[in-house]
């Protein structure tokens, strides 16, 4: 394996890692309505589980409003059932037509277990983009010891390696902090 895969193996592991915590953050719930809450729920639709996004359209017309709107009419109640039954801890709202979701204010409390789960997440991700820095420095040293790669190539791979390492967790520091703020806001 030469040096450039090896890079290009770590770096697509960190990416993955750093896009699942961005799918993970999306679902974390602020003071605000945001589509990001509910999109991602399976609503069992025909007897299989199907995303939300794919059954209706989900709209945010004020900061605090959810309006979900079935392009089925009869995938209401599924849907209703399918948020009742997540752990978004809002109940919807239902006309007939259109679902509301109406996200309720955080409490100080809930704010501070918010950051605490949203750091877990993020320690997480630092430590797969670890486990990629080490998988590919063991690959280094393996190829090293077999004689495929010169001492000096090996120190510059250990070298892009690590700023790989810095530059993915940097992102991950900056999301955190963002999403941070976001909760804290009030």
């Amino acid at each position: 394996m030469a040096m450039d895969d090896i890079l290009l193996e770590a770096e697509e592991q960190m990416d993955s890692a750093v896009e699942y915590l961005q799918k993970e953050f999306r679902g974390i719930r602020t003071g605000r309505a945001s589509v990001g809450l509910v999109d991602h729920i399976k609503v069992e639709y025909y007897g299989s589980p199907t995303d939300l996004r794919q059954l209706a359209s989900i709209a945010t017309p004020e900061a605090n409003l959810i309006v979900i709107k079935p392009f089925d009419p009869s995938s209401l109640k599924n849907i209703d059932r399918a948020i009742q039954a997540s752990d978004l801890g809002i109940t919807p709202q239902t006309d007939g037509k259109v679902i509301r979701l109406v996200v309720p204010p955080l409490s100080g409390e809930r704010r501070g277990q918010l950051v605490g789960q949203i750091r877990k997440m993020a320690e997480g991700a630092r430590v797969a983009i670890r486990n990629a820095r080490r998988d590919a420095n063991k690959e280094i040293d393996r190829q090293q010891k077999a004689s495929q790669l010169a001492e000096d190539d090996a120190d510059k791979g250990k070298d892009e390696i690590q700023k790989l390492t810095d530059q993915y967790e940097e992102k991950v520091g900056k999301m955190l902090a963002d999403k941070t703020k976001e909760i804290e806001e009030i």
